[in-house]
């Protein structure tokens, strides 16, 4: 984009009361965000949805002045800048209806990899999970996967340290801008992710340090990726918000259980029996759900013969037939079964060689 779009790009993004939704349905409507600020205000109030609340701060002049600083930041940094309509913003990311408008970028991300998943968990992780972590990652290693994280204690910093050892780009997800580090004690581990990968924020340098800002960071962390993978979590935390954010644009996630007796295995524990998340029993079962296996991409899957399917299971397998590939809740609509009752069916039908998952809890005949 051009460096006037980013500017005016910039300050629309600055404005407070409006987030990146509200955003993209005002460029949408406008057709650029030179012409959002540029725009009338009872032009703008005509669009469902736009009060004069929310606009009220829009046409402030120094949203402007601002931006001309970031951008400064930007240039003198050597920044690049993905803006939400453009190709080279994060294709999983465009599919993310609260992605951000603007996302910067250190380093050397190629955001064009197909296999990128995220790992997040506690910050407090067991020698177990740091052992179980560290296998996943060089399991993985042969798939070639890019590591996302939050570079913060703990889980985070052990996969994406785990990437490094195994020289796999692994990518950063900052709760702040660009022009620090937190916390400061992975400092050190910055030029080689930078060599490896990069690090991705919507946070501008000026932004103040807030926890609240992890909230809004692991959505980045959730939509980069095709799946989200939690290794440790206590019953409530950060890695669980990411988990739902996942489950909430459709994508996969698988959670390590644990002990009933470990504090740090009851979030895990709680998705996976809630059915928020696969049960992650071996590396193996990442590249299996998410159709990575390289035998099954050089030779063609058969359909077994002779498979006996009972009432049930007829009705999956004649409407996916009918349909082509199909969502888990979808399936469970039009065959009028609990979406519980579907997932049982599925995998039994998977077992006898008939249908296979997808990635995005879709599933389709072989």
């Amino acid at each position: 984009m051009t460096k006037n779009n980013l500017l005016y790009a910039l300050a629309l993004q600055n404005v407070s009361k409006i987030g990146d939704i509200t955003a993209k349905k005002l460029i949408q409507h406008c057709g650029s965000a030179e012409a959002v600020l540029k725009e009338k205000k009872n032009n703008l109030l005509k669009i469902d949805g736009i009060g004069s609340i929310l606009i009220g701060d829009l046409f402030s002049k120094h949203h402007l002045i601002e931006a001309e600083q970031e951008l400064k930041f930007i240039s003198n940094n050597n920044i690049v800048c993905h803006y939400f309509t453009d190709e080279d913003y994060p294709e999983k990311l465009k599919h993310c209806v609260d992605g951000p408008i603007v996302l910067f970028q250190s380093g050397q991300v190629n955001l064009n990899k197909q296999r990128i998943i995220s790992i997040v968990g506690t910050r407090k992780i067991t020698t177990h999970g740091i052992a179980v972590c560290e296998k996943l990652v060089e399991e993985l290693a042969p798939f070639n996967p890019v590591i996302v994280s939050g570079l913060a204690y703990g889980t985070d910093i052990t996969a994406q340290k785990a990437a490094l050892k195994h020289n796999l780009q692994t990518i950063g997800c900052l709760a702040h801008g660009l022009n620090q580090v937190y916390p400061k004690v992975h400092k050190k581990y910055v030029v080689d992710i930078e060599r490896y990968g990069g690090f991705l924020t919507d946070f501008w340098s000026t932004a103040e340090f807030d926890r609240n800002n992890f909230l809004k960071r692991n959505r980045i962390i959730a939509g980069l990726s095709e799946a989200t993978i939690v290794i440790e979590s206590a019953e409530k935390g950060g890695s669980l918000v990411t988990a739902d954010i996942a489950n909430s644009y459709n994508r996969e996630v698988f959670a390590v259980p644990g002990r009933i007796t470990d504090s740090q295995s009851v979030g895990c524990n709680n998705l996976i029996k809630h059915q928020r998340a696969h049960v992650l029993s071996k590396p193996a079962d990442i590249p299996y759900i998410l159709n990575w296996d390289i035998e099954s991409e050089k030779m063609p899957i058969q359909k077994k013969l002779f498979v006996e399917l009972d009432a049930d299971e007829k009705v999956i397998y004649n409407f996916l037939k009918d349909n082509g590939k199909e969502l888990l809740d979808m399936i469970a609509l039009k065959c009028d079964m609990p979406t519980f009752r579907i997932a049982s069916l599925l995998l039994n039908m998977e077992l006898k060689g008939v249908i296979r998952p997808l990635p995005g809890k879709q599933f389709e005949v072989i």
